[in-house]
């Protein structure tokens, strides 16, 4: 009984990790034969899982859906990647799904494996979620270097800079940070002496060595505040200061985390600090908040906003005069 229990569950885990079965492949993957797999087939039904079975050329058993939602198999991997991304939710990092990821991650805590605990305690300790992201990563990448902001032991690693040419690092990693639609990792370089920001995705995941070396936590900046600085400042030809003629709290909701950073000047204004590859761009990101602005600097682009303004009055049929001559 124990050996067809596993079985069953074996079955039901290939049926959940691809879209079409044939008889033969499972029964191969199995060691058993065909006829067995029909019977395991029939064992899934009576407990609720929709299998579906089709003849001829390109027929198969197939985990449909429908029916009421059965437990889950999930191989350690997915089990960490499942249980990070609901704490994640849970603290309210996807808006409006914080309740039911609660329930869900307590269902999940129940049964999952001590062994896997550690896992997914370094990530959750080693990630700061400021907003969510979408540029993938590898989750090899992000579990082996959480676990090592956990044990505070070095990195090797090799890592492409933005004009693709790769250097190899050496780093004590302190802090992985997901901003805007990338991830981030802050860490001290040794090699440089002083605090870097490293994309994961420019990280070459096969590069990656754990060494046995452990080190002493340095002070360290805020991780947040030093990553959303590095993404606003070094990827960019010009950085711009702005003073905007609206209260903060209208405009921060306009401006994301690693786009700029913005301080409250008082009497209802406020700074924006943001980069860009090109004037028209932080141009364009300036009217799109759609508040009265002033630019502080540079100086380059206070004259390509003159350039841009008798362009526009005279496309607005006003003879290209610029009431005033004021500064935008």
């Amino acid at each position: 009984m124990a050996d067809t229990t596993a079985r069953v569950l074996r079955l039901l885990g290939l049926l959940q990790g691809r879209a079409m079965w044939t008889g033969p492949e499972l029964a191969e993957r199995l060691g058993v034969t065909t006829r067995s797999v029909r019977r395991d087939v029939e064992r899934l039904r009576e407990l609720g899982y929709p299998v579906r079975a089709s003849a001829g050329i390109g027929g198969g058993y197939q985990l449909g859906a429908g029916g009421t939602l059965p437990p889950l198999l999930l191989d350690p991997d997915e089990a960490v990647a499942v249980t990070v991304s609901l704490r994640l939710a849970a603290g309210g990092s996807v808006t409006g799904v914080e309740e039911s990821a609660l329930r869900a991650l307590a269902k999940l805590d129940q049964v999952l494996p001590s062994r896997l605990r550690g896992e997914v305690e370094a990530l959750n300790e080693a990630v700061v979620a400021v907003e969510g992201v979408s540029m993938p990563v590898d989750a090899r990448l992000l579990s082996t270097v959480a676990r090592a902001c956990r044990d505070k032991v070095r990195l090797e690693l090799t890592y492409s800079a933005r004009d693709e040419a790769t250097t190899a690092r050496r780093i004590e990693p302190y802090r992985v940070v997901a901003m805007g639609r990338r991830w981030y990792l802050l860490a001290y370089d040794l090699d440089r002496d002083d605090w870097r920001s490293f994309r994961l995705d420019r990280v070459h995941p096969d590069s990656l060595h754990v060494t046995t070396f452990r080190f002493t936590p340095r002070p360290a900046p805020d991780a947040v505040s030093y990553v959303r600085e590095s993404v606003i400042r070094s990827p960019y030809r010009y950085v711009a200061r702005l003073r905007l003629h609206a209260p903060l709290d209208e405009v921060a909701a306009r401006v994301p985390q690693n786009a700029g950073t913005l301080t409250d000047l008082g009497d209802d204004t406020c700074e924006l600090e943001t980069g860009a590859e090109t004037l028209d761009h932080l141009i364009g990101e300036a009217l799109w908040l759609g508040v009265p602005f002033e630019v502080l600097e540079p100086p380059e682009l206070r004259d390509r906003v003159r350039e841009l303004a008798e362009i526009l009055a005279e496309a607005a049929g006003d003879g290209g005069s610029v009431p005033g001559d004021q500064e935008t």
